[in-house]
């Protein structure tokens, strides 16, 4: 694919301003909720028990304004499954019809994904939050049986991932599907104030951006070797911000959120990365991750994105994203994602006496409103599919990884036609069944070597 092809297509992505996808705005075909839910409930199946999809179920069980309910779960550990419906069931005490998953719906094992969303009616809800290797398994399959999707970024590890997700979500638009990704930052309100006044001028002209996620370890991104009595497959899935080919490591499934709110303030996604990164106090982690990452994004004009990642213990701590313009600057994250405390200066050193405007607080929380959204869209009818904003902004968080992984400048085009398949013949994945890494005699995996390995991120050159 031309380059100008690609500044085309990704130009049509921005235009969508992350809500809706162009062919969903298009294409109109029979409204699928009237036969969702029962006596029009909507009903929710939730596949993947973890942390994340335990706080989606909540999220979306508080926001409705419409009668919903919690129906089905699955995952591949019972214990994670115990341990979700026990959490959402006791934080839902007061109100039990919010959650009603007897036994017979609660669903173990590699096909688990496929009985949850059986137990579903056209025009419920699916929510996917197991490692993102199978998000566009499981959207197909959603899409099969007519149900609406929230799905947890990150969406795709590699390029065959991405160019699936995005035929899938042609598809869904074309069966009038709703599809929601949670990247929440583009719904918290006060972002959305700060695009705005950036789109008009208040700050010039951006042409530097900055951000910044560093903190100790945390979730499953360090990893030591796999204990005997483990099956190495299941390890790995249990572990995954510890493999690249699970959840494309801690770059692309923590870092994108931020990489997302810059490029979404800038109104561009970067044409090419450079970045670099190492494994330094590692002592007997043998995951894939660096613990460190700084990568230069550049844009087509020329401006530039900083971004800088570490995940060490001991060291100063930040979490925060920047923007510069020619008239002024502005903070698009203080300290987090939520809340924004988002704020415009009329110069660079963003003191008191420099602010412009900053959005009132307290704040709605994204995690709310990207709920509040996409039941909106699903009951009124709106169109309303994130999935191919989503892929790009994963796209380019693969992009800044690859770069710092290899040690080469990455080009947006090198990226977008990549052949390098991390998990192949992931959908007929089973208990026993090869895992797309294994460890050497010492127990330690490949991990990327920059320099040596140029063109792909672990493994032999091909």
């Amino acid at each position: 694919m031309s380059e100008s092809k690609i500044q085309t297509d990704r130009r049509k992505f921005i235009r969508a301003a992350g809500a809706i996808s162009a062919l969903g705005a298009i294409q109109r075909v029979p409204h699928v909720f009237g036969a969702a839910g029962v006596n029009h409930t909507l009903q929710i199946a939730l596949i993947g028990a973890g942390g994340r999809g335990t706080g989606a179920v909540s999220d979306a069980l508080k926001v409705s304004k419409y009668p919903i309910k919690l129906v089905a779960v699955a995952d591949l550990f019972q214990h994670r499954l115990d341990e979700s419906i026990g959490a959402i069931t006791q934080q839902f005490q007061s109100k039990p019809g919010l959650v009603d998953v007897p036994t017979e719906r609660q669903f173990i094992g590699f096909d688990a994904y496929k009985r949850a969303m059986d137990a579903l009616n056209p025009g419920d809800i699916a929510i996917f939050a197991t490692p993102l290797a199978f998000r566009w398994l499981h959207f197909q399959y959603a899409i099969e049986r007519g149900l609406h999707v929230f799905m947890e970024k990150a969406l795709i590890a590699d390029t065959p991932g991405a160019h699936r997700m995005f035929d899938l979500a042609k598809k869904a638009d074309e069966k009038n599907l709703k599809v929601g990704v949670g990247l929440m930052i583009r719904h918290c309100r006060g972002r959305q104030e700060l695009h705005k006044r950036i789109a008009d001028g208040e700050i010039g002209e951006l042409v530097a951006m900055r951000a910044y996620r560093m903190h100790g370890p945390v979730g499953t991104c360090f990893s030591k070797r796999t204990p005997k009595d483990r099956d190495e497959l299941l390890w790995q899935i249990e572990r995954f911000h510890s493999f690249l080919w699970a959840s494309g490591g801690l770059f692309s499934d923590f870092y994108v959120h931020q990489i997302d709110e810059v490029c979404w303030m800038k109104n561009a996604w970067p044409i090419k990365a450079h970045g670099l990164g190492g494994r330094h106090f590692r002592g007997d982690y043998v995951d894939q991750n660096f613990d460190a990452y700084s990568v230069e994004y550049t844009f087509e004009d020329g401006s530039k994105f900083f971004f800088n990642g570490r995940t060490m213990t001991g060291c100063h701590n930040d979490m925060a994203s920047v923007v510069h313009g020619t008239k002024g600057s502005a903070i698009v994250s203080a300290s987090g994602h939520s809340p924004g405390k988002v704020r415009t200066f009329k110069d660079q050193k963003q003191t008191r006496s420099s602010q412009l405007w900053a959005y009132p607080q307290p704040e709605t929380s994204p995690y709310h409103l990207e709920w509040e959204d996409l039941l909106d869209a699903i009951l009124h009818d709106k169109p309303y599919n994130e999935v191919p904003r989503g892929v790009e902004a994963c796209l380019v968080a693969n992009m800044g990884r690859m770069a710092a992984h290899t040690g080469q400048e990455v080009s947006y085009e090198q990226i977008f036609n990549s052949k390098h398949e991390m998990a192949p013949g992931l959908a007929d994945f089973a208990p026993g069944a090869p895992a797309p890494v294994t460890p050497d005699k010492h127990g330690k995996y490949p991990v990327p070597t920059p320099g040596v390995n140029r063109e792909r991120e672990y493994g032999p050159e091909e």
